[in-house]
């Protein structure tokens, strides 16, 4: 089976770059990869339309360049997107809207092997992670149970049992979510907000206290530096529709300001 880049990078306590995209053109994590600026790609599943056979070309694109991949899915159906997935090559998985320590547990179960010693709930599947065999092997099993497994953060449920989340074994990475606790506590409008920031600097502490991986999410780099200064090692730099905007937005109103358009 492939390395897993995340999981090397984790295991060897050694910091990680990543960044997000909501397209399923394959051509995009090329781009990426020929920057050789980046461990991983996370592909934003929750938010954008994609198909099975997407899941299997965008891995297939990222493994031409030694990219890592994770994805992100919806609330529902998780273990159906998860699994389908991991099947697909994808070698790591951030599931949102996490709200207690059921909620952690059951999404490191779809994430682990069906076997006595990992308890998960992934079973043998003829897939592409199994080079199109069946699995079921002790190598099919390893690659399973290397699947690093990250958190949201970002319901008030989740903040309240956040000790108890982070006690789940399995539980390899988390990020906290600002705009999504802000609606979850009534706050509308204030993820960035000083009662929002001193909730993140919670979590972030009691991730390092407790040796759980904390994650930022960064638009550009200069942001990185307040959360090193929190003891934060792994971030993902960007995303694909937010540089596009900002690129067309500045620019064209420039333009439009040299030639004199309406």
């Amino acid at each position: 089976m492939r390395e897993n880049r995340l999981r090397a990078l984790l295991d060897a306590g050694e910091p990680s770059i990543g960044t997000r995209v909501h397209s399923s053109w394959p051509g995009m994590i090329e781009v990426l990869g020929h920057t050789k600026m980046f461990d991983y790609v996370e592909f934003l599943a929750e938010y954008a339309p994609f198909d099975l056979h997407d899941l299997d070309n965008l891995c297939r694109a990222a493994e031409l360049h030694g990219l890592g991949t994770i994805i992100k899915v919806d609330q529902e159906p998780r273990t159906f997107l998860a699994q389908r997935a991991i099947g697909a090559g994808f070698q790591g998985v951030l599931f949102a809207d996490c709200r207690s320590v059921d909620d952690a547990r059951q999404f490191v179960a779809i994430a682990r092997p069906e076997t006595l010693e990992h308890g998960g709930t992934y079973g043998v599947a003829s897939r592409r992670m199994a080079y199109m065999g069946y699995g079921g092997s002790a190598e099919y099993v390893a690659a399973v149970a290397r699947v690093v497994v990250a958190l949201m953060i970002e319901k008030r449920g989740a903040v309240d049992a956040l000790e108890e989340i982070l006690a789940v074994p399995g539980v390899d990475l988390i990020q906290f979510g600002a705009v999504d606790y802000s609606l979850s506590i009534g706050r509308v409008g204030e993820a960035r907000g000083p009662e929002i920031a001193a909730v993140q600097q919670h979590v972030i502490e009691r991730c390092n206290s407790l040796g759980v991986a904390v994650r930022a999410e960064i638009a550009t780099p200069d942001e990185a530096e307040q959360y090193r200064e929190l003891g934060v090692r792994h971030f993902t730099l960007g995303v694909d529709i937010s540089v596009l905007y900002e690129w067309w937005l500045t620019n064209g109103r420039r333009l439009r300001e040299i030639v004199g358009a309406a």
